[in-house]
């Protein structure tokens, strides 16, 4: 894998800590993605593979993958953006266990394919709205 995927240590243990607590609970990710020219995104193959793939995978730990929206510019700031995808979670011991599920190395593959870089963001839970 590529340097886009070295996990952050310090939020990794984080994570674990929780998920080994009786504290754990729902989490919601917000995965923001700059795909390779080769992923042919939107409409591209190694793309339309990948999401037909990435939605199993979170809802084999329970999760859901709860909007896509692509980014059409970026106003202010500098981080490269193709995509913004939001990730809901039962618990952050759901979210770890996502390379463990069966689709998991046919999802990483495709990933790996159309991801150039990638930021994933921890967020409440909480903030999703309900209606």
């Amino acid at each position: 894998m590529n340097d886009t995927w070295a996990p952050n240590k310090e939020e990794y243990d984080a994570i674990e800590k929780i998920a080994n607590s009786a504290d754990d609970g729902p989490i919601l990710m917000i995965n923001i993605n700059k795909y390779h020219a080769s992923a042919g995104f939107p409409n591209g193959k190694p793309y339309t593979d990948w999401m037909k793939v990435l939605p199993k995978m979170v809802e084999e730990v329970g999760g859901k993958l709860l909007w896509q929206v692509p980014s059409l510019g970026q106003p202010v700031g500098q981080q490269a953006a193709d995509e913004i995808l939001g990730a809901w979670y039962p618990s952050h011991k759901a979210f770890l266990s996502l390379k463990e599920q069966p689709s998991a190395a046919e999802s990483f593959r495709l990933r790996e394919l159309c991801v150039s870089e990638a930021v994933v963001h921890r967020c409440p839970e909480n903030i999703i709205p309900k209606k």
